[in-house]
This record gives C-alpha cells, structure tokens and sequence, in this order.
C-alpha cells in the first residue's frame, strides 16, 4: 500500500492499526488495515462491492467489532465502546428519518436524548436547518419532501450536535446525476466551512474525486493506495488503482530492460515501448502499461515523422475503429497492440477526419506511460 502522507500520531483523529475483520473465521474481509485520518480531513474510502469499505466504516461507527487490532478516536480506543458514546454523526444512503416528526424533530433527535436545554435545542436546530436552506419547512414531514431535501435533513441531524466526525455511507446512491453532482459541492462547502471530519463511501469515482482531501482506494479488503485524487490519477501504485480510477488504457508485454527509472517493453503483438518502471518485477518479467486517453496524440500516417513533439518517442500504428462526440471532447476508439477498446482523449471536432478503418500512427511520452503488474 501507498500512503499519500501517512500522519504522526498526534496528528490523527483516527487510527485503525493492524485491524481485520472476519464473519466467518475464514475469509478476512479487511485484512491487517493501518490506516490514519487527519482532523479536519475529508477522506473518502472507495472500492468496488465487497472490497471492504463498508465494513471498515461500520466498524468506525461501532455496527461491528474488529475481530483483531484497534481502532483510536482521539487518541481513545473505542473498539468496545458502544455507537452512541462515540460522539459520531452518521448519514445513510435511505436517509433513516422518522416518517412520524417533523422535520425540525428529526434534526433535533441527536439533541434530545443526550439531554440538551430546550433553549439550546431550539437555537441548534434554527442554524442547522438554515444551514441546509430549509428553514421554511421546519414543520412538514419527511414524505412532503424531495429525496434531495430528505437528504439535507439527514446531514443537518448528523452535523446538529457538533460531533468530532462525521461518517457517510454512499450518501448520495438514491439521487439522479444532477441533483447528487449538486449536493456532492454543498457537502463538499459544508465540510470547509465548519472544518469537520469526514469519512465518506462511495463506490463511484467520479464522487470522490471531487470530494475528497484524500481516497483510501480498497480491493479485496486491502487498501491498494491512499493519497490525493491527483496524486492517484496521475501516479497509481498498481494496475487496479490505475484501471478503477478514471479511463485508462492497457497495453501487455515483457519487460526488456531497466535503466534509471525506465524501462523498454516488448509489446506482446510486437513493437516496443519505453515507460516508467513503477512497478516491475524485473528483465523478462511481465507488465501491463498504463496510459491514460488525453495523455496520447493521433499523427496521420503521411505526417508521423513531422508535425508532433520530439518528446512523444513512444509511436505505435493504430485503427481506428470508432469516434464518440461527447460534447465538450470526442473520443477516438482505436486498435492498438492488440488492444480494440484503447481510447484517445481529443479536442471537440478533432474526430471529424476520422472514418472506421483508417491507419493512424498514435504517440506518447515514455513519462506518460507506467509500467505496472500485470492483469
């Protein structure tokens, strides 16, 4: 695993070190997890189904208990501590409100049964709902509102009681792609302004990296990487990281030589590329590149030795097999190295001269290309 800054101790306000999970006693769930979170941080743990995440954030909330290791709050353990006595807000994707109060008594839940005055009550809840803009329907019920509004409701009972941290289980799943790309930027300006501590899941990308301060990317119960969205996009460890965030282009081969970071690859349908070795066994040893679509420039067959950068020395012949308008950028589905499904990332328009079945010559930079484990 990478840690994109793995913080001091004193740091942190949360710690799991050395924890697993079992439901069975056979098959570990989250496997030997050390993982710490900053305060103020926003950090999101991302991974297909079952790879781990939701375990891991249930048993931050106390749903589950680690079957080994510890998990600290504050410096505290709390495997053992009951959910209500960890000073955590909790949102669910199916919102979990009370149908029967209303809405300004469904935020005021967390602070009625810890004992808060009425007077303080009141106030709290007043600059909660303002705080989610739904002061005017403090006195509906939940089935008179939008799932979008429902939403709000839940996040302004997680953050009413000022908790230490606040946890988010796919929040957002229940919501159409406009309403959730909205709400992911107010949760996103909530968590700034009142510098508090998120832990979010999600099992889309796109989410998190718009979110997050940091991504814990997790497969199979292990975190694969952590580190900032850019530094993931740009830089992944291994081939799962590089294929799970964003689109990403894979070539196989054989690794030939290795010499100050670089390393040549013989392309298993032939011709060779230079790429970063970033994570190679060594000579001889297999390797899938990764290569991402906007990293990669089309040269016209007639014009391949003119025209494009010096510095794009990785040049493979292509065909094009498909062009896709997306509006603000086209995408050219190319045959490359045996690979039918390799895209390349082109300005709006640029797709125009190009037919299914023509001959282009395709171009990166060796510092664009990683070579990783193979898949």
């Amino acid at each position: 695993m990478m840690d994109g800054g793995m913080v001091g101790t004193a740091q942190a306000l949360v710690r799991f070190v050395g924890v697993q999970k079992t439901y069975d006693g056979e098959h570990l769930v989250v496997k030997n997890l050390d993982l710490d979170i900053r305060k103020g941080e926003f950090v999101t743990l991302l991974g297909p189904s079952g790879s781990g995440k939701t375990t891991t954030l249930m048993m931050l909330a106390g749903f589950e208990v680690p079957t080994q290791g510890e998990i600290y709050l504050a410096d505290r353990p709390i495997k053992n501590m009951p959910p209500h006595k960890r000073d955590i807000g909790m949102v669910f994707q199916n919102y979990a409100l009370f149908p029967h109060l209303t809405i300004e008594e469904n935020v005021a839940f967390p602070l009625t049964v810890r004992g808060t005055a009425k007077a303080e009550v009141q106030e709290r809840v007043r600059n909660a709902l303002r705080m989610i803009k739904l002061e005017n329907l403090a006195h509906r019920r939940p089935g008179q509102l939008s799932g979008g509004q429902q939403q709000r409701v839940a996040l302004a009972r997680a953050l009413v009681f000022n908790p230490q941290l606040v946890l988010m289980d796919e929040p957002l799943g229940a919501l159409d792609k406009r309403l959730r790309e909205h709400m992911q930027l107010e949760i996103k300006q909530l968590h700034e302004q009142m510098g508090i501590t998120v832990v979010y899941v999600t099992h889309d990308q796109g989410e998190a990296l718009t979110m997050s301060d940091r991504i814990a990317v997790f497969n199979d119960g292990i975190v694969q990487q952590i580190d900032k969205p850019d530094a993931l996009y740009e830089q992944p460890v291994n081939s799962f990281v590089a294929n799970f965030i964003g689109e990403n282009n894979v070539l196989s081969g054989t690794v030939e030589n290795i010499e100050q970071g670089f390393c040549r690859v013989a392309l298993t349908s032939g011709g060779s590329v230079v790429a970063q070795a970033v994570n190679v066994e060594g000579p001889g040893a297999a390797t899938a590149l990764s290569v991402r679509p906007e990293r990669i420039v089309i040269v016209p067959d007639d014009a391949s030795t003119g025209g494009a950068s010096t510095d794009l020395a990785n040049r493979l012949p292509a065909t094009v097999q498909d062009t896709i308008y997306l509006g603000d950028h086209a995408l050219a589905v190319l045959k490359v190295a045996g690979n039918g499904e390799f895209m390349v990332k082109l300005p709006p328009g640029a797709h125009a001269g190009l037919g299914h079945g023509q001959a282009v010559t395709i171009a990166f930079r060796p510092e664009d290309c990683r070579a990783l484990d193979p898949v």
